[in-house]
């Protein structure tokens, strides 16, 4: 994983997780799917990493996602839910260790329902950074 990667996951990770909604209804965040988990709660993908530097910067750009996992009898919590992940991802600050977010852009959403019941709910995201370093 790269140093912007890390940085950038962990700035999301903490910014859901001191989210004044989330940081009550989610019972975790993690970097990937967790092998067991209690329901909601969210993982973050590596996703893709190109490179977007300039002549005077080493640069990122990042598509990343957000799953809500909710195992509720509807979506509606998961809607609620993937509309205040949009809003935490939305309030990221823009200077990170060593690096500078120069951009956040929505890309989709969309929900899926597993057959054995759970729901998931994707944001993703393209990210550019550049090092400040």
């Amino acid at each position: 994983m790269s140093d912007a990667l890390e940085v950038l996951q962990s700035a999301l990770v903490t910014a859901v997780e001191t989210h004044p909604v989330l940081a009550e209804e989610l019972m975790g965040v993690f970097d990937g799917p967790p092998s067991r988990a209690a329901f909601p709660y969210v993982s973050i993908n590596d996703g893709a990493t190109t490179d977007w530097s300039t002549k005077t910067a080493l640069g990122r750009e990042f598509r990343i996602g957000l799953t809500v996992w909710d195992d509720g009898e509807s979506a509606t919590r998961l809607h609620q839910l993937i509309g205040h992940v949009e809003d935490a991802v939305a309030a990221l600050p823009r200077d990170l260790s060593g690096w500078r977010i120069a951009s956040i852009v929505f890309l989709r959403s969309f929900v899926a329902r597993n057959p054995a019941g759970t729901w998931a709910g994707v944001v993703d995201y393209r990210i550019r950074m550049l090092s400040t370093a």
